[in-house]
């Protein structure tokens, strides 16, 4: 498990708003974003893209944000917004924190030993469940991520939260018993050959049953007219 750091992060007051002015900023290699919470205004501002992308490198991370030159201010990421395309932050929202009260965050859950787990020998599959968990800690007591050893599951186990042991100072908010982290299923057999279906016999009508060679009541009909026999004459033939 990894603890979160801080990193100092150094930010300019946006003056320009509105869509045409944002969309000059990323041209330029910047984004945009705002400071908020904590009683305090919100702030508008635009960094470096490069500087905010290694900044965010540690998930979970307390940033110490300094507004053009001036006293640094603990914030945690709140929400980043990315293109759908490029995947490239276009917007991030930083929220004030004290380092002295807990807060809510997300933080990723990784799996080790899968390699191991005897199940996955056996050609069982593995299934990571859930990614990403809500926990309460304080800012510096939040962990980049949460590692579960599955190098001892077998075929048809389950873990779910109840098995992971929270770092100290960390509360799970997720339910412990119904927060699956993980399943092993068995593997899923193939068949080498796929039996073919038995040639049923084809209903004709209610109840009346054609078998193999045999024509139908209406061929019948026709080859007792024989080939090119013209049809009786209507009203009687007289």
């Amino acid at each position: 498990m990894a603890r979160a750091t801080s990193t100092k992060l150094s930010v300019s007051p946006r003056q320009a708003h509105g869509s045409r002015a944002v969309r000059r900023l990323r041209r330029e290699g910047r984004v945009p974003g705002v400071l908020y919470g904590r009683g305090g205004d919100s702030v508008a501002f635009e960094i470096d893209a490069r500087e905010l992308r290694l900044a965010l490198a540690a998930t979970g991370a307390v940033l110490d944000v300094s507004i053009d030159g001036g006293d640094a201010t603990p914030a945690v990421l709140k929400d980043a917004q990315r293109d759908p395309v490029h995947g490239q932050t276009v917007h991030v929202d930083l929220q004030r924190v004290r380092l002295d009260q807990p807060i809510h965050a997300v933080v990723t859950v990784e799996l080790t030993g899968a390699e191991e787990a005897p199940g996955a020998k056996e050609g069982g599959v593995l299934e990571h469940v859930t990614r990403e968990l809500n926990v309460e800690a304080l800012p510096t007591e939040i962990p980049e991520s949460i590692s579960y050893d599955v190098s001892a599951m077998d075929i048809n186990d389950t873990v779910t939260l109840a098995a992971l042991t929270a770092p100290p100072g960390v509360t799970l908010l997720d339910d412990l018993e119904e927060t699956v982290i993980a399943t092993l299923t068995p593997p899923k057999l193939q068949l080498e050959e796929e039996e073919e279906p038995e040639e049923e016999t084809e209903l004709v009508g209610e109840g009346e049953e054609v078998e193999e060679g045999e024509a139908p009541p209406a061929a019948e009909g026709e080859a007792e007219r024989g080939e090119g026999a013209e049809p009786p004459p209507e009203g009687g033939g007289e």
